[in-house]
């Protein structure tokens, strides 16, 4: 038992970061995708990884215009464009999951720095237009018909001032 004397725990850790860097990014995206989605809270944004991803998509694309052009074999062409058309759905998916948790969480995550710094720039300013948007609307569609007293939007706090969330 090396793992009783401490002895294989470093081996464990550098196998594990082994098997990490080699692992291909669709395989990471595909993670960090099933993570997103089981997650019932956003989780932080995997910027290199998407940027990453992204070069690649770019890359299989010019790839598959040069196979096309050349001639190569139709099959080839497919199963690149089939790949490519898998990673693609695999980074909308992702980044539609963590949308539609924006626009649901969109007050909690504008209440908490913590949160804010899961997020990429792009979607601070989505969660930020979201809950101005909001606001806007409940003012002019709720707000604006009640008794001048009530008008106030701080009055009508639309989200509850104890941390209901669970800390």
């Amino acid at each position: 038992m090396a793992s009783a004397s401490g002895e294989g725990s470093p081996a464990r850790v550098d196998g594990d970061y082994e098997s990490l860097v080699s692992t291909p990014d669709v395989e990471l995206l595909k993670r960090a995708w099933r993570n997103e989605k089981a997650a019932p809270e956003i989780l932080h944004f995997q910027t290199d990884l998407i940027r990453r991803v992204i070069g690649q998509i770019q890359l299989t694309e010019e790839t598959i215009e040069e196979f096309s052009s050349d001639g190569i074999d139709p099959l080839t062409v497919s199963l690149y464009q089939m790949d490519l058309d898998r990673t693609q759905y695999l980074l909308r998916s992702y980044l539609r999951i963590r949308l539609q948790k924006i626009e649901k969480y969109m007050f909690h995550i504008s209440n908490k720095p913590e949160v804010q710094s899961r997020l990429s720039g792009q979607e601070k300013g989505f969660a930020r237009r979201c809950t101005e948007d909001m606001e806007r609307h409940l003012e002019e569609g709720v707000l604006s018909k009640l008794p001048e007293n009530y008008q106030d939007i701080l009055k009508q706090s639309i989200i509850s001032e104890e941390n209901d969330m669970g800390n």
